[in-house]
């Protein structure tokens, strides 16, 4: 007798999965997200050895004694792609598996794909299970200036015939676009739950380290920006990329989550163009406008994001409530860090500003989270609310505290060199950061200041 088809409900939050439809996922708590799925049914469940046609060795492996394993470093695949090279911390380790997320539309498949059209010396699979080969071959035609003959592509999304593909071309590096959208057909589960992301993953984790071949996976993420299905998922992977970025903006950041064979402090800032993704060598002059200098309410910050410093503009725009309750409205900034630093402005400072309307923003699109622009932001939002602007050629960095204290912020020699570097006269820094600028470039300088009442005092006399 045939067996009928099952059909299960799966968060498009999550990825959790139900037998039967609720209006409220109990996994995330979000609502109507409940997806229907049919799930054809298998005959028999196969092991993995042979659901996988052999891409994967069941035989157990003898335990190494551990002063007898080389610690020589493993070359690493160099990519054509400066800024993807460095936040991976040099390059794809053979073996290896990488999990890339972002929002729909932000660029994830364009940047792999430039990527891997850049690379001619070596075998690239890329399996897509969203797209068509026609699809990918008119996004490789805007790239114009890539071009690549060892680039491989397939739209599977079953796993047993990506592995048979696998066997079939042997690929130095695999990409999988998405991992939501295969499956194993021995699991009875609908695509993108959570047992069937959790056993993919784990297929292509033991495939990657036994045939020392590096996979990229490309992940979605949920409406609170975090990577979509198990949180094990993000455990199995050994390196997590974040890409982010507005749509309505030309940059994005790829940042790192994780990585076990690098660092987690480096950040990678790319454009969007026409042709692609261009790497931005220099992002402190595209995020500072020229044409604001003059104005009320623009101060600028030296940020550091990872071991990068650069400059940005924070704009704030200081109103009377015309509702009587006033807003607090960021973007790029954190909202409640906001709340705090009006807080210290108006506890130790003096300036009332519960009945306006505040309005801050991070020029460029961008999302900062150094804690080195409070300074800024305070001088922001306090040269909308007089109308007076801060003086060209200043530049602030500075953590404000509860107190109202300027306290010390990280590398602050690199970031006096990018301010002297793009022409800033004068900068205002913690005073407790003195002591390590005693080889500070020439050319700035350096106005120490322990409260932020010095601090204003400075700019506004």
């Amino acid at each position: 007798m045939a067996k009928k088809a099952k059909t299960a409900y799966v968060c498009s939050n999550c990825g959790h999965d139900e037998p039967k439809w609720v209006g409220r996922c109990p996994s995330c708590g979000e609502w109507n997200t409940m997806k229907e799925f049919s799930i054809a049914p298998e005959p028999h469940r196969a092991s993995s050895s042979v659901a996988l046609g052999g891409g994967i060795s069941d035989s157990p492996k003898a335990p190494v004694r551990l002063s007898d394993i080389s610690a020589v470093d493993v070359p690493r695949l160099r990519l054509h792609d400066e800024e993807l090279t460095r936040v991976l911390g040099g390059g794809l380790v053979p073996g290896s598996l990488t999990l890339l997320g972002g929002e729909p539309g932000i660029g994830k498949s364009t940047l792999l794909l430039q990527t891997v059209l850049s690379i001619t010396d070596r075998t690239v699979l890329y399996v897509s299970g969203e797209e068509s080969e026609r699809q990918i071959k008119l996004r490789a035609d805007r790239l114009t200036q890539h071009t690549s003959s060892m680039l491989y592509l397939v739209c599977e999304t079953e796993m047993q015939q990506i592995f048979a593909h696998i066997k079939n071309l042997r690929p130095s590096l695999l990409i999988i676009d998405s991992i939501q959208t295969v499956f194993s057909s021995a699991l009875d589960a609908a695509p993108g739950s959570v047992s069937q992301i959790r056993e993919c993953a784990t297929l292509l984790l033991r495939f990657a380290k036994e045939s020392g071949t590096p996979v990229i996976l490309i992940g979605h993420i949920t409406k609170d920006g975090t990577i979509a299905g198990p949180k094990v998922l993000e455990h199995i992977v050994d390196t997590v990329l974040q890409f982010e970025g507005d749509r309505h903006y030309f940059y994005r950041v790829l940042r790192v989550g994780k990585n076990r064979f690098g660092s987690t402090n480096e950040i990678g800032i790319y454009e969007m163009r026409g042709d692609g993704l261009h790497p931005v060598d220099n992002p402190s002059g595209l995020l500072r406008g020229t044409e604001s200098e003059g104005l009320s309410g623009i101060a600028v910050a030296a940020a550091v994001e990872g071991v990068r410093p650069f400059l940005i503009e924070t704009q704030a725009l200081v109103s009377t409530a015309a509702y009587g309750t006033a807003q607090r409205s960021c973007t790029g900034f954190d909202n409640r860090r906001l709340n705090m630093l009006l807080a210290v402005l108006e506890k130790r400072v003096g300036f009332k500003l519960a009945q306006k309307d505040v309005f801050l923003n991070i020029a460029g699109g961008l999302r900062v989270g150094d804690p080195a622009i409070d300074l800024s932001v305070i001088s922001a939002v306090l040269s909308s609310n007089v109308d007076t602007p801060i003086e060209r050629g200043i530049c602030l960095t500075g953590e404000v505290g509860l107190s109202g204290e300027l306290r010390p912020v990280t590398r602050i020699i690199q970031r006096v060199a990018e301010a002297a570097k793009l022409g800033f006269s004068r900068m205002v820094i913690p005073a407790s950061n003195m002591s390590g600028l005693e080889n500070r470039p020439a050319g700035i300088d350096i106005i120490p200041a322990s409260r932020v009442e010095e601090a204003l005092r400075v700019l506004f006399g």
